[in-house]
């Protein structure tokens, strides 16, 4: 049913529970296909023994390059792409592809809903705590209690778990390289996104996934991911979130245009950012 990329670097403990999630709290089999960094830890070597479709690089090469890769192996309609300190709760896909079902055509963007351990004050999350690391999560009474956790569908989609039709992953390029390692890259894919048309970016609720928080970012030099999206696009971030794709706000079909006014106004304070930079 979908193409899962899962770039990981030096990460086996939490991307064999990614893993084996998939596998058994999926309803349909889905191709997983991850991109290696390093693999000093050996995920290199379990992968082949998996028989796991995978891409590999000596280093790390990032987000943006890393998932490229990947989604050059895909062979089925949808590509997902997804972190691998992730744990798929049971009907996950079969709530996205309920949702994707009810759109005019191919050119979405759904993301499904993380629910993590650590409240960040992102409207889009559930937080409810199930564990902050792999000895202490309590998958037993995640697979009870995940289903009741109150949750409503959300527009704002960008971040992973997100999903597209790959015709239209290939017709944007993929995430953009000039955002490795990839600060910023998943609200420019967005962006590339609302330019060929796509006006739904739903947050499916009942689509749920247990999300560690466990980054990497912190073992990298970071791009700045902020001010290259606003020179690109001569607009902040936060003002494509609140204003585009309405981040955070329930579903109600297909997104609007932009407030002109509002748009405008926006688009003259990053005109002086700009020039004071």
């Amino acid at each position: 049913m979908f193409s899962i990329i899962i770039p990981t670097w030096n990460n086996l403990t939490y991307l064999k529970l990614c893993v084996e999630s998939i596998r058994k709290n999926s309803a349909f089999t889905h191709q997983v296909i991850l991109h290696i960094n390093d693999g000093s830890d050996g995920s290199l070597t379990w992968a082949v023994d998996q028989g796991i479709d995978h891409t590999f690089s000596a280093e790390n090469i990032g987000i943006c390059t890393a998932v490229n890769q990947a989604a050059a192996l895909a062979t089925r309609d949808y590509i997902v792409y997804m972190n691998d300190d992730m744990y798929v709760c049971p009907g996950w896909d079969e709530a996205l592809l309920r949702r994707i079902r009810t759109f005019p055509d191919n050119c979405f963007m759904v993301s499904a809903t993380m629910i993590e351990p650590r409240d960040t004050g992102n409207p889009c999350v559930i937080h409810a705590s199930f564990g902050a690391d792999l000895a202490g999560f309590e998958e037993p009474r995640l697979l009870r209690e995940f289903a009741s956790l109150p949750k409503h569908d959300w527009n704002g989609s960008a971040w992973p778990p997100a999903l597209v039709h790959r015709d239209y992953w290939h017709l944007v390029g993929g995430y953009s390289v000039e955002f490795s390692p990839g600060m910023s890259s998943d609200d420019d894919f967005a962006m590339k996104m609302w330019h060929v048309g796509c006006r739904y970016f739903v947050g499916v609720a009942d689509a749920r996934v247990y999300h560690f928080q466990a980054k990497s970012t912190g073992r990298i030099v970071k791009n700045d991911g902020r001010r290259q999206f606003l020179m690109k696009w001569g607009i902040n971030q936060s003002t494509f979130n609140k204003l585009f794709i309405r981040r955070g706000t329930a579903f109600a079909g297909s997104l609007p245009a932009p407030d002109e006014r509002l748009l405008r106004r926006e688009q003259w304070r990053a005109w002086l950012k700009r020039k004071i930079w």
